[in-house]
């Protein structure tokens, strides 16, 4: 259910701007007619081909349901290790997340990220089972007939075995190549794949040089070690498979650089581009107070739970068991050690930037769902049961017949007294639980929450009269310009860039959200005409800017140019709806 919850709160207009030079790209190569930095390297390409074939065929109501479509699916990947058979969710937990996500919902934008999460999210189910989900095979009784059935299939399954894991090979690695064409994030799946590997080196290690106790011998084979870290080596080689790619290598470093200003010219970058603020600071500047504070609590709230589950989890090597049982392996090492480790990394993103917080979400949820599910009475008892058997069975291999058939009947008779006790305990706990007033509260409390939320999300879902939030893109002012043209050049706001360049090919944008292709200089320069108009009317008459295109309410950054304009002899309103204004300049 959370991610049908999911895909329902993703419902809503495009407001983030970004997707309109998106689009504009994915029909033609555009820039602004201001200088850009060189090389210029169109890292989303492969997404904007995807989102404007969705957008050509549907138009935004279309893409709408298809970024509504893809953020339920990144959702239900993360939640897939976390949710098995046999497996109750409580009532008050889901509806905790539903209110976590409502809250959130306008992070789930149709961005680039989408698709990194998506992508991570098929690593998340994949790579456990490429790294950790060996199974070793072992010496082959020579006195064993070779036309045996069971010898036949063991030799069948270990081929099919063979080819699902080249499979799993080749998707990862097709999904890193696209990836590279899609978001400067791709190195995230670098670094999760070389976790994977580094934890399965670490449980190496442990197989072979720990004092524990090993069945049989049994560890892992050279060869399994060997591809592996070859699968490693071609991921970090992906990028240069592209024509491009010695510029796609340094991208991700340029955006991490932009993100924390490391470097002098992204300090600019980093410190007045909101998204780019840690929530910290965004609610010590009083901005958007609400949000930022939720998400301060929560990004700690998961570096609390990162570290405590680590703290009490045992260790994978705790068991020697893991050694030879492979799916106890993978869910140890895969639940002990590498999720706390990715839901801290994400944690600590998300307070380095508020827009590094979708990639925290998925998989906080994810923690809290796996940390919350409870197994059913029946199947924990059963679970124990068999683990007994194993390990009694284990035992009698080393010990006489006689030994053998009495512990043999031993384990029996416990198999079939932890069986009934079950039951017992099973029927007993599901009359205390009808008859519990406590539960009866925990649902009734549940479902005024998720009623409230769901009144909540479709009155704002009424709301919306377009799938187009015209009230941050020059929807009216774009239509009038393309009827009346202009001689000279364009001046506008970042966030307008994307949508004039879309609707009006043919009137070159002053910028527009691709910050990484300006210079620090150019940047700052552009900031520093809302707080001082003066230098812009001196740089218009340079640059021959003749139309001025900004908004009047939702960011109010340029009153000051307004009025500076609209009380020039040389500028007069053009156009001017509720939104939006365009100025242009007075001809004599």
């Amino acid at each position: 259910m959370v991610p049908v919850a999911v895909a329902l709160f993703a419902i809503f207009p495009l407001t983030d701007t970004d997707i309109w030079w998106h689009l504009a790209c994915a029909r033609e190569w555009v820039t602004t007619w201001t200088p850009v930095r060189e090389p210029v390297v169109n890292v989303h390409e492969y997404f904007q081909q995807m989102v404007a074939f969705v957008y050509d065929i549907g138009g935004a109501p279309l893409l709408v349901a298809f970024k509504a479509l893809l953020w339920g699916v990144v959702f239900m990947l993360f939640l897939l290790p976390s949710i098995k058979k046999n497996q109750q969710f409580p009532t008050i937990t889901f509806a905790g997340i539903v209110v976590l996500l409502f809250v959130f919902r306008y992070q789930l934008e149709i961005r680039p990220v989408l698709l990194s999460m998506l992508f991570l999210g098929v690593y998340w189910n994949v790579l456990p089972w490429l790294f950790y989900g060996w199974r070793e095979d072992r010496k082959a009784d020579r006195r064993a007939d070779p036309k045996k059935f069971h010898h036949v299939f063991h030799l069948t399954f270990r081929d099919v075995t063979r080819l699902y894991k080249f499979l799993g090979v080749l998707l990862v690695l097709f999904i890193q190549w696209v990836w590279c064409k899609c978001q400067g994030l791709y190195i995230l799946g670098i670094i999760l794949a070389y976790g994977f590997f580094s934890y399965s080196l670490w449980f190496r290690r442990w197989v072979n040089f720990g004092k524990v106790r090993q069945w049989n011998g049994v560890r892992i084979l050279f060869k399994t070690v060997a591809w592996q870290t070859l699968l490693v080596i071609l991921l970090f080689a992906t990028p240069f498979l592209h024509h491009d790619g010695f510029n796609l290598i340094p991208y991700p470093f340029e955006l991490f650089d932009r993100l924390l200003g490391l470097s002098p010219s992204a300090t600019v970058f980093a410190s007045e581009i909101a998204e780019n603020r840690s929530p910290i600071t965004l609610l010590l500047n009083g901005e958007n107070v609400l949000q930022s504070a939720l998400m301060l609590v929560f990004s700690v709230m998961g570096i609390v739970l990162a570290a405590v589950r680590w703290h009490l989890e045992p260790s994978p090597d705790a068991s020697w068991q893991l050694s030879w049982q492979t799916k106890e392996r993978v869910e140890a090492i895969f639940n002990r050690r590498l999720l706390p480790s990715w839901l801290f990394i994400t944690a600590i993103l998300s307070l380095i930037a508020e827009r590094n917080f979708v990639l925290f979400l998925p998989v906080f949820v994810a923690v809290v769902v796996h940390f919350s599910v409870q197994p059913s009475c029946s199947s924990q008892k059963f679970k124990n049961t068999s683990l007994k058997l194993k390990n009694t069975s284990l035992k009698l291999k080393n010990s006489s017949l006689k030994l053998k058939k009495h512990l043999a009947e031993k384990s029996r008779k416990l198999g079939s007294k932890l069986k009934l006790k079950g039951k017992l305990a099973e029927k007993t706990r599901n009359l205390s639980t009808t008859l519990s007033p406590l539960l009866t509260s925990e649902l009734l409390l549940s479902a005024v929450v998720l009623a409230f939320v769901l009144g909540l999300w479709g009155k704002s879902l009424s709301s919306y009269d377009s799938m187009i939030a015209y009230q941050r893109v020059p929807v009216g002012a774009a239509h009038w310009m393309m009827e009346n043209p202009h001689p000279g050049r364009l001046f506008n706001d970042d966030r307008s860039g994307g949508y004039l360049a879309y609707m009006n090919p043919l009137d070159s944008t002053y910028i527009d959200g691709r910050f990484i292709l300006k210079t620090a200089d150019f940047f700052e320069r552009y900031l520093t005409y809302a707080r001082m108009p003066k230098l812009f009317l001196v740089d218009a008459d340079s640059l021959d800017i003749d139309r001025v295109v900004l908004p009047l309410r939702y960011y109010a950054r340029w009153d000051k140019l307004i009025e500076t304009l609209d009380s020039s002899e040389k500028w007069h309103v053009a156009y001017r709806d509720s939104l939006f204004v365009v100025m242009d300049r007075t001809l004599y």
